[in-house]
């Protein structure tokens, strides 16, 4: 008898995985291989930035006192008694109408309490005039206003892009402590499938959702263990999955979550006692998408079809990963777009249309990527986002607004908004 499946709105399906997620342990690693991980602690300022008052320009340090008064008619010149670079610091003492030539960086003299940008100022020899007064503190950057010594200058759980990198090794950290990541195991199914090297057979198809989804756990920064094929025989397939469960984080499978004769993956799942999440969702592609549990193991069983194989990676196993590994913006950022083209097609279940995203002056637009059935290889390679369409419509027409999920950033979003 065929297994009646009840189907659970995306978000719903997507909160079920959620709530399972465990955070991983906590390493240290070096700076230089920080990128792209997830900080496991608090990074706090070791220090003020600056760690003085210092000269944002090229130009001279004086005394603000002495410049008042200077015009186009009557300019004020002063004498130029030390010169200093970045990481030089000057001995002199700024009196009554002296400069110290200064460059970027380097900090302020004592006695001096402006700056004079290097365009602003008339040089002769060792000497120059301004036509213009500068109040106190002008054109300098003072102690702490970057960073206070003691502040959160990146809270735990923050992704650590180049941006990240230049803070931490601003202060100082050359290893950092993240989240470790998670051990990923990836199984295929399928005798009909072959792999990228081998020729087609009558019958056969190569193996795209193996190395795709290689691929897209690389993206994050992931590796994973190939696992091989999972046989067409239920035991066989018990024995494996029980095998890569006790040795991964996350195993991954891509197809037999359907009910054909030989998609055994569901009652793998019931053997090996796991709690399935899920086992329908209201979506195209991608409907027949499985989440079980077991010992602190995801098991994903991805759909077959390639199309589908990769909505439910991006929707739910890649969100999973990135919160074991502590991170606090986990989902697809998501954008509004004007739409480009005609999608006319009703369905029940929501739409998730691979597409090409634009971001223009005129506003975002964004179109379907090609052929978008859940077995189309092509739209993946040239999309770069999801348009969005909600179930229960009869279509969208060229220049309605729709939502968009964009695919590939570095930085996501906190929340799943959309229903």
């Amino acid at each position: 008898m065929v297994e009646k499946r009840k189907p659970v709105p995306v978000k719903e399906a997507i909160e079920r995985v959620m709530k399972r997620v465990t955070q991983l342990e906590k390493e240290t690693v070096p700076l230089h291989e920080a990128y792209g991980r997830i900080l496991a602690e608090p990074v706090r300022a070791s220090h003020h930035v600056p760690p003085f008052d210092r000269s944002p320009y090229d130009g001279f340090a004086v005394r603000s006192a002495d410049t008042q008064g200077a015009s186009g008619e009557t300019r004020v010149a002063f004498r130029v008694i030390d010169h200093i670079g970045a990481g030089a610091v000057s001995k002199c003492t700024v009196g009554e109408q002296e400069a110290v030539r200064i460059m970027t960086g380097a900090p302020l003299p004592a006695g001096a309490d402006a700056v004079v940008m290097l365009e602003q100022a008339v040089i002769d020899e060792d000497a120059f005039t301004i036509r213009k007064p500068f109040g106190p503190l002008e054109n300098v950057s003072l102690k702490g206003e970057d960073a206070r010594e003691g502040e959160i200058i990146a809270e735990a759980g923050t992704f650590i892009n180049p941006g990240v990198v230049a803070v931490l090794a601003t202060f100082g950290y050359a290893k950092v402590t993240v989240s470790k990541k998670p051990v990923v195991g990836l199984l295929a199914t399928g005798t009909e499938l072959v792999e990228a090297g081998e020729p087609l057979q009558p019958g056969k198809i190569r193996n795209s959702n193996g190395p795709m989804i290689a691929a897209q756990l690389a993206r994050m920064g992931i590796g994973c263990r190939l696992l091989g094929s999972l046989p067409d025989d239920e035991d066989a397939c018990f024995e494996l999955v029980k095998k890569a469960a006790a040795e991964c984080d996350v195993v991954i499978t891509t197809g037999g979550v359907s009910v054909g004769d030989f998609d055994f993956l569901p009652a793998v799942y019931k053997r090996l006692e796991a709690d399935v999440l899920f086992n329908k969702v209201q979506m195209r592609p991608g409907s027949v998408t499985t989440v079980a549990h077991t010992d602190n193991t995801f098991l994903f069983g991805l759909s077959g079809n390639p199309s589908a194989c990769f909505v439910g990676f991006e929707l739910f196993t890649r969100p999973a990963i990135l919160a074991m590994m502590g991170n606090r913006k986990p989902f697809l950022p998501y954008e509004k777009a004007v739409l480009d083209d005609d999608y006319t097609k009703p369905n029940p279940f929501n739409r998730f249309i691979r597409a090409v995203y634009e971001s223009t002056p005129a506003g975002a637009r964004v179109r379907p990527a090609g052929f978008n059935k859940s077995n189309s290889v092509t739209s993946i390679a040239r999309g770069n986002a999801f348009i969005v369409l909600p179930g229960g419509t009869r279509g969208f027409q060229k220049g309605d607004e729709v939502d968009v999920l964009i695919i590939g950033s570095e930085e996501g979003v906190s929340s799943w908004e959309l229903n």
